[in-house]
């Protein structure tokens, strides 16, 4: 028996059971039953029954043996290749160099310990098919110990590569410090210093972060924990001239690092060599006593140009921000009546009948830790004796420092010709670039602490691998913008900006997202971190068929996962 499939003009064909039979020295064919009415897929079974062929369930035929996630490993070791960033660390292939990319990528995927980096890319335990890709097979935490040793010899060679790709002669070059609290006590970069935002009693690390005037990442370097911020230019100045050979630069690093010592001693007498800073508020306001600074500077515009003998050969671009003026006068007030509420406290504990506050040296003490705690001492005339005390605001000085609210003054030595008082201030304000690249190194994406490492070169190698980590996801962020809520045409929002000392203004475009969630197609607007999630739900299957062959099989990836690879530049066959 068999099944005929006969045309049937234009109808659907029709298909027929039938039986081949001999009749003498005769083969004829009779029909025992039309099937047409049967669905396709049961003719099909049918059809191969009477072949003699096996039938068994789909899931017969294969089985799958494991399925990790892969495409947000495809999407970021892709990205690495695609910057050659691999090719920076050597131009030959070798386990050492598979294991720095492994830190890097797995750094932003799942920032952890070098443990349990390792755990999560050995063959036998991976959370990702981040190994596999690589072909690392069997790995352990001192295979990555070592090859944070083989990274550290090189770094010099990476930092300039870096340079010679995204640093020009003439260009500007952002510089900013931060400090990282150590867990520990035996590294002996580790130091008690002072910190602003770390956690009391801890040691510390200081890392100074090299950028391009866009916030790309060049170069890092890590410093004693008590080494002071102005301590830090000559290195990196030495680095700009001498090992990345550029005649001609401009520094841009805040009001701490840019002191005028610093400027005086390491810049002033280097050809070629320009910065631009700002000044510090005693500064500013020993300019308005001198009269170089005075408000009416401000009748008609928010920034003027101004000179003073103590500056010779230097330009000082004041600018005053009305916003800003307002949030200062708002937080000195909160931190006045903050002040005062704790020390009326103390005064009345002077006059209670029982158990008197008295004695100048116990009351000096309660004063002195409110004092230090709102910083508002300057403000505020205090009388204390043995037995009493009082005190009341400096309403002359707080006047005084509050007619200074929302004005700045930028300090450059770069001459009018090459660039004017707005791109100036532009330049300055560009430090926020190294800003969030320390927010994305020490907060959600790349958690560059806790450090725990015990020698020198291995926090010198971990902070390198973060950095690195941190070139590829900005380059990634680049291309992923008009998916994420991160502003893909900058460019226009400063355009719709009446002055640069306005606060920054995000293009329409960024503004519509943020609003509406969604982007220009239709799709749901994403982070980095939950579109790198959503990618990752593309899986990497083991199977393995009745026949005992294996193979890898790649899910079938959605529209929107398709887009991002594709904005990207990447394939999911890493």
């Amino acid at each position: 028996m068999y099944i005929a499939k006969v045309p049937n003009r234009s109808s659907p064909p029709a298909f027929l059971l039938r039986e081949s039979y001999r009749d003498g020295s005769k083969v004829k064919n009779r029909t025992l039953a039309n099937l047409s009415h049967l669905p396709q897929e049961q003719i099909e079974a049918l059809r191969r029954v009477l072949k003699g062929e096996r039938l068994v369930p789909v899931e017969a035929l294969f089985e799958i043996m494991r399925s990790l996630p892969h495409g947000h490993v495809a999407a970021v070791l892709g990205s690495l290749r695609r910057l050659q960033l691999d090719r920076l660390f050597g131009a030959r292939a070798s386990r050492q160099r598979d294991l720095v990319c492994a830190m890097i990528v797995a750094r932003i995927l799942q920032p952890q310990s070098k443990l349990a980096t390792a755990r999560s890319l050995d063959a036998k335990t991976a959370a990702t098919s981040l190994g596999a890709c690589l072909g690392l097979g069997r790995c352990r935490e001192d295979d990555f110990y070592e090859a944070m040793d083989w990274l550290v010899a090189r770094q010099a060679r990476i930092e300039a590569a870096l340079a010679r790709r995204h640093l020009s002669e003439g260009t500007l070059a952002l510089y900013d410090l931060t400090t990282l609290h150590f867990e520990g006590h035996t590294c002996p970069l580790a130091a008690r210093g002072a910190s602003r935002n770390g956690p009391k009693g801890k040691l510390q690390i200081r890392v100074g972060l090299l950028c391009t005037s866009e916030g790309c990442p060049v170069a890092v370097e890590v410093f004693e924990g008590n080494t002071p911020e102005q301590g830090t230019l000559c290195s990196q100045i030495q680095k700009l001239r001498q090992r990345f050979d550029l005649q001609r630069v401009v520094v841009v690093g805040d009001r701490g690092i840019l002191t005028t010592a610093r400027i005086r001693e390491e810049l002033a007498d280097t050809d070629g060599l320009d910065w631009i800073t700002a000044l510090r508020a005693p500064t500013i306001k020993k300019l308005a006593e001198d009269g170089a600074l005075e408000l009416s500077l401000f009748d008609q515009h928010d920034l003027a140009e101004i000179q003073h003998p103590d500056f010779p050969n230097e330009r000082l671009v004041v600018c005053r921000n009305p916003l800003l003026a307002v949030e200062r006068t708002r937080k000195r007030e909160e931190l006045l009546q903050a002040t005062e509420k704790e020390l009326e406290k103390i005064h009345q504990a002077t006059l209670r009948p029982k158990r008197c506050l008295q004695g100048k040296g116990r009351i000096g003490v309660r004063v002195g830790r409110v004092l230090h705690r709102y910083k508002m001492g300057k403000h505020f005339q205090l009388d204390i004796t043995d037995e009493r005390f009082s005190y009341q605001r400096k309403q002359d000085k707080i006047a005084a420092e509050a007619a200074l609210d929302g004005i700045y003054v930028i300090r450059t030595s770069v001459p009018v010709e090459a660039m004017d008082a707005d791109t100036c201030v532009a330049s300055y304000k560009d430090l926020s670039a190294v800003e969030r690249a320390f927010r994305s190194l020490k907060g959600v994406d790349l958690k560059i602490r806790p450090i725990y490492h015990r020698t020198a070169d291995r926090v010198r190698s971990h902070v390198l691998v973060c950095m690195l980590a941190y070139y590829v996801e900005w380059h990634m962020r680049q291309d992923l913008a008009p998916m994420l809520f991160d502003d893909e045409e900058p460019a226009i929002g400063e355009m719709l900006r009446d002055s640069v000392v306005a606060p920054a203004q995000r293009s329409p475009d960024a503004q519509r997202k943020a609003v509406t969630r969604r982007t220009d197609d239709g799709d749901p607007v994403h982070s980095f971190q939950t579109l790198l999630q959503d990618l990752g739900t593309v899986a990497r299957n083991r199977i393995r068929f009745d026949s005992g062959d294996e193979t890898d099989m790649l899910t079938t990836p959605t529209p929107l996962q398709e887009k991002a690879l594709r904005l990207l530049g990447v394939r999911l066959a890493v």
